[in-house]
């Protein structure tokens, strides 16, 4: 990765929406090495892939909570179960392993906390493997879905 491939995904961070003519004139590049360096990040898993970032709120979702999460055992298999299951729950929009106490940090998205509660019981509380549960309410989000600094 050169200076030219970190340019490429610092504009398309900061404009993931961008054509690749526009993309080659803010590298100052020709269009033809610009759409090759592209595809390439893109084939090398660089570029993940492309999404819209929504505002929460606009689609209903007003309530965000933070939710630890310790597991009952650490084994192999106990982890991927609760990994694989976590994965499955729509409301959970980030979640991570973590080293020491708590095992996993996950964010949970919900319209108000009835519908909160309702996620907490019927999904959260069904997961498996976990010991225990500690929640928080998240007040305001001060920094979300910054651009990585390249």
């Amino acid at each position: 990765m050169d200076g030219i491939d970190r340019k490429i995904l610092a504009e398309l961070q900061s404009d993931g929406r961008l054509t690749i003519t526009e993309l080659a004139e803010r590298i100052q590049l020709s269009l033809s090495p610009a759409h090759r360096r592209l595809r390439d990040l893109e084939r090398s898993g660089v570029i993940a892939g492309y999404r819209a970032l929504v505002d929460p709120g606009s689609v209903g979702l007003h309530f965000e909570t933070i939710v630890f999460v310790t597991m009952r055992e650490a084994t192999r298999d106990a982890i991927a179960t609760f990994e694989a299951a976590i994965a499955d729950v729509p409301h959970v929009v980030d979640a991570q392993r973590l080293f020491g106490d708590p095992d996993y940090i996950v964010r949970v998205v919900a319209r108000d906390l009835e519908h909160f509660q309702r996620i907490y019981d019927e999904e959260l509380s069904a997961l498996p493997g976990v010991q225990r549960f500690n929640t928080t309410l998240v007040m305001k989000n001060v920094v979300t879905s910054r651009a990585l600094p390249i």
